[in-house]
């Protein structure tokens, strides 16, 4: 039985098409797991490899009638080999102490949040930003998510809130102060994930969705090599 096939077996729902948020005058639609479908860490790892992401409790996919344009994307931990920048970034970040943790309900890291937003990505979804936002954004019940805090002198200066899988971790959403822009923290922390990623002997970094005319996506394609999901295979993409 393929991965696809097992599929017939969780109810899916779609979204009403809607404006895509990273391509203009583009429709989207979003197909979602069934929120009463029993979700656990061996389903949540099988949807992954389909090309799955999750928001708070929810699992989705693209699934635009008219576009493709949506891949996701993940790096095969042992074949990265970091460029010329990511080595710099990786030596500039050196003073940094990282910490794990099971829990951020704490307003240390809401404050880090909110600022994030509010600096960062004032004209997206996410924002104002809210506790209740916070809340059901980042975490999920399955036992998968930990939370990697990044602090400089004790100071806290990013999270990154990552889900470990059965064939990998599954980088969720980054965020970091904003006056920090010279130490490059979204990067260091995907740097980051994958050393932790081999550590743990998993093959995989989940980064979600790679659009390539889209300029925020821009970042993903530095990690060479990049595995992407088309049909339905997962195969390497050269730099």
């Amino acid at each position: 039985m393929s991965n696809y096939s097992q599929l017939d077996s969780v109810r899916l729902l779609a979204t009403l098409p809607h404006p895509c948020g990273y391509l203009e005058d583009r429709e989207a639609t979003t197909v979602f797991v069934d929120p009463q479908v029993p979700v656990d860490q061996r389903l949540y790892s099988r949807l992954s490899e389909l090309g799955f992401r999750r928001s708070g409790n929810y699992l989705y996919r693209p699934q635009c009638s008219n576009c493709q344009a949506c891949i996701p994307a993940r790096i095969p931990a042992d074949l990265f080999i970091p460029n010329r920048n990511q080595r710099r970034c990786w030596k500039r970040n050196r003073d940094l102490d990282v910490f794990h943790k099971r829990d951020i309900d704490c307003d240390e890291h809401y404050a880090l949040y909110a600022r994030y937003i509010e600096q960062r990505h004032a004209d997206g979804e996410m924002y104002p930003p809210s506790r209740e936002q916070f809340r059901s954004f980042l975490n999920n019940p399955w036992g998968s998510t930990r939370y990697l805090e990044f602090r400089a002198r004790e100071r806290l200066v990013a999270t990154a809130v990552t889900d470990v899988l059965s064939g990998g971790v599954s980088a969720i959403y980054t965020f970091y102060d904003p006056e920090e822009e010279r130490r490059s923290l979204g990067s260091y922390s995907i740097l980051y994930q994958i050393e932790w990623a081999r550590r743990l002997g998993l093959p995989s970094v989940y980064l979600g969705y790679w659009i390539e005319s889209c300029q925020k996506m821009a970042y993903k394609s530095q990690f060479q090599p990049l595995e992407t999901l088309q049909n339905h295979r997962w195969s390497l993409q050269s730099d």
